[in-house]
């Protein structure tokens, strides 16, 4: 069963990918280039067409090898180590069109390790149990650990929705449960639906990787109330590193401070105005607006 697992996500993450994603990968991949060994490409533009590609933000992981050979700047380092990973903002154009993405800055140790269940937060494990592209590895023993790595998502993805669905062996139940759960895990404010369309728009896929994970777990490993009881947890701790995390994107992100905002924003509807000091001055204005933020009840 593992080796059959194996396979099926290599295969997966090494077809290709539109041109405009390779040469912002390349882009990324060069930001790096003393620490580099991998460039994963994830999220919804995966399934876009080349043509909206240009219209969209694009998500990537760059994987490094060390954070302080990844950065310049030792306060950098210090930060993804504290609280990986560290988020930026890259454009390039390519063939004149003008190419736009978010990426993230983490250890290819601390990458297998967040895909692990026994890591609480679902930040890392729920996006690598969902379809993923290598863009470049530095070596075949690096594509192989990005591969292990996937593979332990997709285990700790299932063990963990399982338990709270255990009569159920269906890919479609299982899965759509998984993701709603990892959802409400992080400052993600999506539709009921969007759990649905995901599992739909790979659903051949969810459906081959299923079988395989079930049949080595033999079956859930805890009660339903148990597991719920550890999901409430996983809300708690999920949403507090994900507002830390848009914290500190203040400091890291070109634009943080609008780009902050904007996703407290889009999860609780709060939204206060930003001078041009206090976007010179992030630093000095950020306790501030989140005082503010917090009296309108955004991370309520």
């Amino acid at each position: 069963m593992a080796q059959a697992l194996r396979e099926l996500l290599s295969e997966e993450l090494n077809r290709p990918v539109a041109a405009t994603v390779t040469a912002i990968a390349d882009v990324l991949r060069g930001r790096y280039a003393r620490a580099a060994v991998a460039v994963l490409f994830y999220g919804s533009c995966l399934r876009s067409p080349e043509a909206e590609l240009a219209d969209n933000l694009l998500d990537f992981y760059v994987l490094v090898d060390d954070y302080g050979r990844a950065y310049d700047k030792r306060w950098l380092a210090v930060a993804n180590r504290i609280l990986p990973p560290n988020a930026f903002y890259c454009e390039t154009v390519w063939k004149g069109t003008q190419i736009r993405a978010k990426y993230v800055v983490i250890s290819l140790e601390d990458f297998a390790r967040f895909c692990r269940p026994e890591t609480q937060n679902v930040s890392v494990w729920a996006r690598y149990a969902q379809p993923a592209r290598n863009i470049w590895s530095r070596d075949a023993v690096t594509a192989d650990r990005v591969v292990t790595a996937c593979m332990d998502a997709v285990r700790t993805m299932l063990r963990r929705a399982w338990p709270l669905e255990p009569a159920s062996r269906d890919a479609r139940t299982l899965w759509i449960r998984a993701l709603r759960e990892t959802y409400a895990a992080e400052l993600r404010p999506e539709g009921a639906d969007r759990a649905v369309k995901i599992f739909e728009n790979d659903q051949a896929r969810y459906e081959r990787l299923t079988p395989l994970v079930l049949e080595e777990l033999g079956q859930p490993e805890m009660s339903a109330e148990k597991a719920a009881a550890e999901w409430k947890r996983r809300r708690r701790l999920g949403k507090t590193l994900n507002l830390l995390r848009i914290i500190k994107g203040i400091f890291t992100f070109d634009g943080g401070l609008d780009y902050a905002l904007w996703k407290i924003k889009r999860h609780s509807g709060k939204t206060v105005p930003v001078t041009d000091w206090q976007r010179r001055h992030p630093l000095l204005a950020a306790p501030g607006l989140a005082w503010r933020l917090y009296r309108m009840g955004a991370f309520r």
